[in-house]
Formats: structure tokens, sequence, C-alpha cells
């Protein structure tokens, strides 16, 4: 059958449309902080076959796990054997994204008594128990057992109700469980939208063309990106770094690294040289490696190309089983949300020496501290939950840009939220003068927020990173300066390392100092107006700017 361009573009719009309107539905009517505020959700759809139709503009990691979610759960729960409102839950680190927090509800869309695709959500849920509130320990957790409740796939949501003796079984075991529940509400809510237009969209076009249009996408999406990959030119680039913070100094380093095979039009991405799993909850499952693999690849290619299964036919990622990025069960993996930046990281450094014009210097990275216990007015439980961003790296041809999410699509969470559903204050949240790394470009400032706790206890887990090893430069660009932790206690000032967990009291003042960004080119070849503009807006003192831009 033949499909218009017409056509084509209007299913292939609709499709986005759905996927977003999926979103602001989930974002509207959900219960916690972290999905209403901070964006700590995405949003998919999919054909009956289990083909990556459409995303929403959300999260990479989330969105680049769906497609083996969805293969997981059609193989356990084929669509014809569902019935209309039923819904599939998972949590598992390694069938998910990476971590248990994360909840995937896999919905399939009958149309008038017809199975005929898939709509997908996930959202990130303040806890599901474990060894820490916010169940993002990693210090101390070595095996995924300790990290909270763990959902195979299951049947919780059953013709539009949810099973009441599931939800009474997974509110149970979490912390705060009217914001489990309600988040998981909103979770039903956005996918019954999607179903609603996913129908409307087959009965205006039909099934057979609809059929013919999907294929028609998908076949032109994998023709871009094979087009695109080969324009780089053949060869074997690689990179290494370090994460830090699961133990002292340098004694905490985790070795990472990739190797990026282009041929012709096809590419391979290889972390099998990056060190072993680790007995800390911060490794990387596949599913959220490859996620992010692929996320990189569409960065430096074509990242206005459809997100669909058609445009990752040409990619490949690989890790050797039992390393870092592709750990064996039950390594525990609570904290992977800090090394998501890395994973671009390591594909952006091997990138810049095939296309330096496109690539960027390390970002500042950014800090996720969760703090919990229970507020003295009110008698009631809290987990304060924060997303703290930094600065970009520099790129060729501009500055790092300003308090800016990193690879996930996320929003700092507005200060007076915090403080309205929290016992604390925020002292702070200043972008902070010379800490981007100097060059011809410079790179993006480190934020500082100041947070003090009212209640008269609580726990404090952390979750950053670029204690040890600063954001780097490229090509002549200097590095960012390091991120600092620090706790105020009576007048001391004692220093915490990025990935640990402390008991908080009363008064205590937390200090989080996000490191700065990497600069890129020289310094010596930076315009003098642009630091004397940099100085004129705070970026950079005198004093600084004589000293690196002498």
């Amino acid at each position: 059958m033949t499909i218009t361009p017409i056509t084509q573009s209007l299913v292939w719009n609709t499709l986005v449309s759905i996927a977003e309107e999926m979103g602001s539905t989930l974002r509207r009517t959900a219960f916690s902080e972290a999905v209403r505020e901070a964006d700590d959700f995405s949003t998919g759809v999919f054909d009956r076959h289990g083909r990556l139709l459409s995303q929403g503009n959300f999260t990479p990691g989330h969105l680049g796990s769906m497609p083996a979610v969805v293969e997981t759960v059609s193989s356990m729960y084929p669509g014809e054997s569902l019935k209309p409102g039923d819904a599939i839950v998972l949590n598992d680190s390694g069938l998910g994204s990476g971590h248990f927090p994360d909840f995937y509800m896999v919905t399939p869309a009958f149309v008038d008594g017809d199975f005929s695709g898939w709509v997908v959500n996930i959202a990130h849920h303040v806890d599901v128990g474990g060894a820490a509130p916010g169940s993002q320990k990693v210090i101390g957790v070595t095996e995924a057992y300790q990290e909270g409740l763990r959902i195979l796939p299951i049947k919780l949501v059953r013709e539009g109700a949810f099973d009441a003796e599931l939800l009474r079984m997974i509110t149970a075991n979490v912390r705060i469980p009217a914001a489990v529940e309600g988040d998981l509400a909103a979770q039903r809510n956005a996918n019954e939208v999607g179903v609603d237009r996913f129908a409307e969209l087959l009965r205006s076009v039909g099934r057979e063309t609809l059929d013919a249009a999907v294929d028609a996408i998908l076949d032109a999406s994998e023709k871009r990106m094979r087009e695109a990959i080969s324009e780089i030119p053949d060869g074997t680039y690689s990179f290494d770094d370090w994460l830090d913070g699961i133990g002292e100094g340098e004694t905490g380093l985790i070795p990472v690294a990739v190797d990026v095979t282009v041929s012709g039009d096809g590419m391979v991405i290889d972390f099998s040289r990056s060190g072993d799993q680790v007995a800390a909850a911060i490794n990387a499952y596949f599913n959220y490696t490859r996620a992010h693999g692929f996320f990189a690849v569409k960065v430096f290619t074509d990242p206005e190309l459809p997100q669909n299964e058609g445009g990752l036919r040409a990619i490949e990622v690989r890790a050797r089983e039992g390393c870092f990025f592709n750990p064996k069960f039950p390594a525990p993996s609570g904290g992977r949300a800090a090394i998501q930046i890395r994973i671009f990281e390591l594909i952006n450094g091997a990138m810049a020496q095939a296309l330096p014009d496109r690539v960027m210097a390390a970002y500042s990275h950014w800090s996720n501290p969760i703090l919990s216990g229970t507020d003295d007015d009110t008698g009631e439980r809290f987990i304060y939950y924060d997303l703290i961003f930094g600065g970009y790296g520099a790129r060729h041809g501009a500055d790092g840009l300003e308090g800016t999410a990193p690879v996930i699509n996320c929003a700092n969470i507005p200060v007076e939220v915090h403080e309205t559903h929290n016992p604390v204050i925020i002292h702070r949240l200043a972008l902070q003068a010379d800490t981007g790394g100097a060059g011809q470009y410079r790179g993006g400032c480190g934020i500082v927020k100041e947070v003090e706790l009212l209640a008269s206890k609580a726990s404090l887990t952390l979750l950053g990173d670029r204690h040890v090893k600063p954001p780097h430069g490229l090509f002549g660009g200097e590095a960012g300066t390091l991120a600092s932790s620090t706790l105020l206690r009576g007048g001391e000032e004692i220093a915490l390392i990025s990935k640990q967990m402390v008991d908080l009291q009363a008064g205590d003042i937390l200090r989080l100092q996000l490191a700065g960004a990497g600069g890129f080119g020289p310094a010596g070849d930076r315009d003098p107006a642009a630091i004397e503009n940099d100085i004129a807006d705070g970026f950079v003192t005198e004093l600084c700017a004589a000293r690196d831009y002498a």
C-alpha cells in the first residue's frame, strides 16, 4: 500500500502528540514532587508487534529501556490474552530502567474489541522501601534484596481497577504509601488517555493505512540514521573516565570506559573495558546502559530524527557480563541515576576524536539528595526529594549553559514547593563564580544549595559525583572545579563524600556545591569581550580572570 507524505506526516505527528498528552496527564494528576514538579517520568506508544512508534520528550534512560520492557511484558502477557483496562506493572532493575523506584505501567490498547498496540509510561516513585528512605542508598548496600520492593511483571490493574490485594501489598512496603498509590493512579490515568487517543487515530485512518504508515516511518528513520552514521569516519574511538563516591578519595573510584566502532552505516558501542560490578548500589544494568548509548548516538548524528524502533536498528550496544555496565543479579543499583551522565560523557569523549565540532566538555554533574524523617508539627513522615542541576560543558562556538538538566529531561524543583511540603528552609540557591573550566569557550558554572533541617532529626542520602575527579575540558580547555558536600553543624564544617548516608539533627545545614563544567579550547584564545561579559555577569571574578586568561 502506498502512503502519501501527507498521511505519513499526519500519522507521525499524531503518534508523538499521544505520547506528549500522556505525559501532561501524568504530570497534572501526580501526587509526588518527583513526578509533578521534577518531571521524573516518561511515556511511549508501541504497535501490536511491540515496535516502538513514538515517545514523549522525556528522560532517555526511561525511554531507551521501554522496548525491552514491552518485549518482556508481551511475552508473559500476550496482548490478546488481556482485557481492555488491564495494565501490567514492573520495577525490576534488570527488566526495567535500572533501579526499583522506577515503575513501568504497560497497558494494551484495544480498539473495537481488537488488540491493537501498547501504551507505556514510567514514573519514579519517591520510596519503594529498602535500607534508606528514597531507596537510593549506595554505600553499605551490597545486594539488590536490600533495596526495597522488587516487582516482576504483575497485572496490577484489571479492567480499569487496581487489584486491591496487590496494591495493599505494595503500599505496605513503602514509607509514604499515599504518594505511591497516588502516582500509580496518575500512571493509570495517563495510559487511559493514551489508549483513547490511539483508538481515535486507528479509527480515523484505518488499520491498513496505519500499518503501512508505521512501516514507512520506521524504514525512513532507519535510512536516515544509517546515512548519518555513514558520515562519521570509520574507525574505533575510545575514552576512559572514573566515577567516585563508594569510598574515600581515590580508593572509591570506579573505572569506566567505552570503545565506539563506526563501520559504514553501523555503529557498535562497547563498554566491556570498564571495571567489574561493585558491591555498592551504583551498578548500571544493561537496559539502562543501552538506553543512554542510543541517546548519545542520536545526539551526535541527528537530534531531530524521530525516536522509534527504526532509528535504533543501526546501533548495537555491548558490555561484557559482570562488568559495571552489565552486572549480574543481585547486583545493587539504587543509585544508578548518578551514572547516566558518565555514560553519555564516555561516548562524547570518544566521539570527540571523530566529530570535534559536535561534542562538548564534561558537565558539572548534578545532585540528587534525599532527606527523610518525621515532621514535628504534623507527626507525618516526609521525604524531601531534590534534583539540583548545574552547568553544561563548553562546546565548539559556545559557552556552557547554566542551570540546565544534563542528559535527563527533568527540572529543578522550586524552593517554595520544598519549603511548603517539608520541614526545611532553603537558605541559598545560586550560581558559583569561578567554577566553570576556562577555555576559548567557558564551561558552565556549578550551583550551590544550602538546606537547613527544621525537624528534630532526619536521615540524609547523598547521590552526587565529581568530588574526586573534576569534569574534564576538551581540546585545551581547563577542567571545572570539584564538587563538594558539606554538613554545617554548630559552627563546624564536616566534609561528606558524594554518595554518603548520614543522620541529621535540627539546625543542621547541608551545603551542596556542584562541580563546574569543563572548558573547550585554549583559554588564551578567548575573546576579551567575552571575559568582560563574564565578569559583569558574575560568572568569573576579576582575580580569576587575571589568573586564567592572562
